[in-house]
């Protein structure tokens, strides 16, 4: 073993505890928006010398404990944009924002912890254990984006940001099979530090492959337009602490109004979500205005909350309304994955009892049912995606239900920050693109807004606090990938035959 991988597996105690922290919070950097993929590798190929040498100074809780130090600093650092929230409402929120960014993080922790002592108990002398650990916190992240609702953020897939060519290999296995893989180059990097290189050799040279085929995806997909769709994205630019005030609901409308009213021949125009800062289906005046300024033949897009009678009260929902020519009856669709804290509180006596509440106005959401498909007037059909349900790898379609020419996301990141928040949910988007085959229309109310073709290529773009409106045509959708027919049992495929690998490997 070098001098470094024999100082790296040697550490005990609370110097173990402090590299894995300080490990995983370099681990962060390989996300948007620094995309430096090479200290996520290098991080997992540490965690996996930290495990060495838990293995050989027996602890009961050491390589728990190190998986734990190691995702809560990645988590930490990698999801601070959280603690923006808090500051829109300063005096009701921001004491509340040290307990929620902790508490979520080191929540979300506990996943490394069980990866990394299930890995510790089912350990393998030589390369085998790169097996044990790949099988273990791949489906560590798996569970993170499943139990409790999910939490999908972040996932090991997302550290190849910076190559749309290595992301290309999501149309074949989705983000959890690339997850996967990239977790296994990574730990087979702390084979060089114990003086052996054929496994990170073998896996360089399989991701070589992969962005060989991802080169040659790029290069040989058409890049169709679906013909006589013209895209109006509108990004109003509108801060979230000013969204809901009383006296700027008027200013706020007549924004969105003027500016989908610039010079052009759009047949379809979007608003982001919430655009409205009202029920806009409880407003006779809104309508009548949507239905002039659609008076061409435009359809009109708009995410907006809506009010309906419940078991004997009103219940509220973040929905999106997609409006014919004329301001004809819209459809409706109404989010069902909810974000926990943004739009319902999750142990709600619990939490409200300690003064936890909800950052949104109001006493929070009702749920959707699952994903829908709407019809847009001279367009594909289309599926709504709100905010952070683009997230959720094969949960953006309903596999009952026709499958949609192209997705829509609206979203107020506005909530996430000025930096890395929505440069990691953006990135996110364009993964879901890439496993689908289908193009992503995202329009954000502060940015990121753009169009995302089948294979991620963002086709135009409105950054970062930029008043303005993107006009683009709408790519073609692909045929179904792979990944959109198989799903996560390629992922399944992977664990187990690597699981079976790993013990064949020791064997040997």
């Amino acid at each position: 073993m070098t001098p470094i991988g024999a100082w790296v597996s040697g550490l005990t105690g609370w110097r173990r505890f402090s590299f894995a922290f300080a490990a995983g919070a370099a681990c962060a950097t390989g996300f948007a928006p620094l995309d430096f993929f090479p200290a996520l590798l290098i991080g997992y190929a540490a965690l996996v010398l930290l495990i060495d040498g838990a293995r050989l100074r027996p602890s009961r809780f050491g390589a728990a404990s190190a998986g734990w130090a190691f995702c809560f600093g990645q988590f930490l650092i990698g999801l601070h944009w959280i603690g923006y929230a808090f500051l829109v409402d300063p005096a009701n929120h921001l004491w509340q924002m040290p307990f929620a960014l902790v508490s979520l993080t080191a929540g979300l922790a506990l996943f490394g912890a069980l990866a990394c002592g299930l890995a510790a108990y089912c350990w393998q002398h030589g390369s085998a254990r790169l097996f044990v650990f790949g099988v273990a916190m791949a489906g560590a992240e798996w569970l993170r984006g499943h139990l409790f609702t999910g939490f999908p953020w972040n996932l090991s897939a997302y550290g190849w940001g910076a190559s749309l060519e290595l992301l290309q290999s999501a149309s074949l296995m989705g983000a959890y099979g690339l997850s996967f893989l990239t977790i296994l180059l990574g730990a087979s990097l702390a084979e060089f530090l114990c003086g052996r290189w054929r496994a990170p050799v073998a896996m360089a040279a399989l991701f070589v492959v992969l962005w060989t085929y991802g080169a040659y995806r790029l290069a040989n997909t058409p890049t169709a337009d679906v013909p006589g769709v013209h895209l109006r994205l509108v990004q109003p630019d509108i801060p979230q602490a000013e969204k809901y005030v009383s006296r700027l609901m008027l200013r706020n409308w007549q924004r969105l109004i003027d500016l989908s009213a610039r010079p052009g021949n759009p047949s379809v125009i979007v608003w982001p979500e919430a655009a409205t800062g009202f029920a806009v289906a409880r407003e006779p005046g809104a309508l009548d205005e949507i239905g002039l300024f659609t008076a061409r033949g435009q359809s009109l897009i708009t995410g907006s909350n809506r009010v309906a009678p419940g078991d004997g009260h009103l219940s509220a929902y973040n929905s999106l309304y997609v409006f014919g020519p004329h301001g004809a009856l819209p459809q409706v669709y109404d989010k069902f994955h909810l974000v926990p804290f943004g739009e319902y509180v999750p142990f709600a006596k619990v939490m409200n009892g300690i003064g936890i509440t909800q950052l949104t106005v109001g006493e929070g959401f009702s749920s959707g049912d699952h994903p829908h498909v709407l019809q847009v007037a001279g367009a594909p059909p289309m599926t709504p995606l709100i905010c952070y349900e683009v997230i959720f790898p094969h949960a953006v379609t309903d596999a009952h239900a026709p499958r949609p020419g192209w997705f829509v996301n609206i979203t107020d990141d506005s909530w996430f920050g000025p930096w890395a928040g929505p440069a990691q949910h953006f990135l996110t988007a364009r993964v879901r693109a890439i496993e689908e085959g289908l193009p992503i229309v995202r329009d954000a109310n502060t940015g990121i807004t753009a169009v995302i073709d089948a294979n991620g290529r963002v086709r135009a773009k409105l950054g970062l606090n930029r008043l303005g409106i993107v006009d683009a045509t709408l790519p073609a959708a692909l045929q179904p990938t792979l990944y959109v027919r198989f799903g996560d049992l390629i992922f399944l495929l992977f664990l187990v035959t690597a699981s079976f690998a790993s013990f064949a490997r020791a064997r040997i």
